[in-house]
């Protein structure tokens, strides 16, 4: 398990940082979609009890995904897509697949096999044993205990450092575009583990971005991505400062902006302001019971606050924000942005924040919401 130790620098910067790993893909590994392991439909039926209710783990956008136990014994997810015979459907499951079977990364979630048939589409995951960032904020059960402080910042690391091997050791680059906590998996050690890979783009090494179809989650979209349909690694630098303020809050994006239109201003302005005057009682997730370290949480914020930059040109990339955690130049890069603030010189530079406060898509230009899968 990559444990984060935090400490101080200078008296008030903070470490996120254990030694980082560089992961590289096996340059002997066929990347082909052929050389997943093949499941026959009976074995997934057998192993999911004919896909029974009882099992279902999630659903979302694209279908339902069941807990399973294989002939050897291991546990795995089945994800069951649903069964329309349409191009998006068939390009889904194709993207998916060879997207997964390319990411090699202890942070980014294994694709074990699949299985396709003229009536099913299913793709078979390693079972992360419990369950998503998500669920563990808002679906616990009072038995269980919320996540403390120190899960928290290594469920912030483990995420960064998925993302970057997506960004950076990956050719293509896989853009992700639906980064949120329902989407941050935990597995035994509660590692991060990126997945769900159903909206993934893939994107040219040498490309800053492309113009695509907008697809995501509303709160966690990207301004340049929701109106002019620029879509980078930007794109998930943004979605992994709505993920922060999901792990400081504890709360969904759409319910935050209910709270921050309540005193007449967009989310991310809310933040600024309970962050100004170090209001952080008005923001932090009650579950911790005041159990954090108060500059911790104020570094991490402003963290959030800088992958969430209105103008994708100012926005952190992803390796960045990990040096960033690790304790390095967040001082630096919080200072500038706060003199550009007050000299205006960001104003113009790119697209203002969608205000949203609902789940309703009814003033969106067509777009795929998805929800946790």
């Amino acid at each position: 398990m990559v444990s984060s130790c935090w400490c101080w620098r200078e008296s008030r910067i903070l470490s996120f940082a254990a030694e980082e790993q560089k992961v590289h893909p096996d340059p002997h590994r066929d990347p082909d979609v052929d050389q997943l392991r093949r499941f026959s439909l009976e074995e997934l039926k057998l192993a999911t009890d004919y896909f029974s209710n009882e099992n279902i783990l999630g659903r979302g956008g694209f279908g339902k995904v069941y807990k399973g136990r294989l002939e050897d014994g291991s546990i795995v997810a089945v994800k069951r897509l649903e069964n329309e015979p349409t191009p998006d459907g068939e390009l889904q499951f194709q993207t998916t697949t060879g997207i997964i079977n390319r990411a090699v990364h202890r942070n980014v979630l294994r694709l074990r096999g699949f299985c396709m048939t003229t009536s099913e589409k299913l793709l078979v995951y390693p079972y992360m044993a419990n369950g998503s960032v998500a669920s563990h904020l808002r679906e616990r059960p009072p038995s269980q205990p919320a996540l403390d402080w120190p899960t928290r910042k290594r469920v912030a690391l483990g995420s960064a450092r998925g993302l970057s091997y997506l960004h950076v050791h990956c050719n293509p680059k896989v853009i992700h575009r639906d980064v949120k906590a329902a989407n941050i998996l935990l597995n035994e050690e509660f590692e991060a583990v990126v997945g769900d890979f159903g909206l993934a783009k893939l994107m040219d090494y040498n490309d800053s971005h492309v113009i695509t179809d907008v697809c995501g989650t509303a709160g966690h979209i990207a301004p340049e991505y929701l109106y002019a349909g620029i879509c980078s690694e930007k794109t998930d630098v943004y979605g992994y400062g709505i993920m922060l303020l999901e792990l400081i809050t504890g709360q969904r994006a759409v319910d935050l902006a209910w709270i921050a239109a309540e005193d007449d201003l967009l989310l991310l302005d809310w933040v600024k302001v309970l962050l100004r005057e170090n209001s952080l009682e008005a923001l932090v997730d009650p579950d911790l019971q005041g159990n954090y370290i108060e500059a911790e949480m104020k570094q991490l914020i402003q963290i959030a606050l800088l992958c969430t930059r209105g103008s994708h040109l100012y926005r952190s990339k992803i390796s960045e924000v990990m040096r960033m955690l690790g304790g390095y130049g967040l001082s630096e890069r919080w200072d500038e942005w706060q003199e550009m603030e007050s000299s205006d010189q960001e104003l113009g530079q790119g697209f203002q924040p969608f205000h949203f406060t609902g789940d309703s898509t009814e003033n969106l230009p067509p777009i795929e919401l998805s929800g946790p899968r």
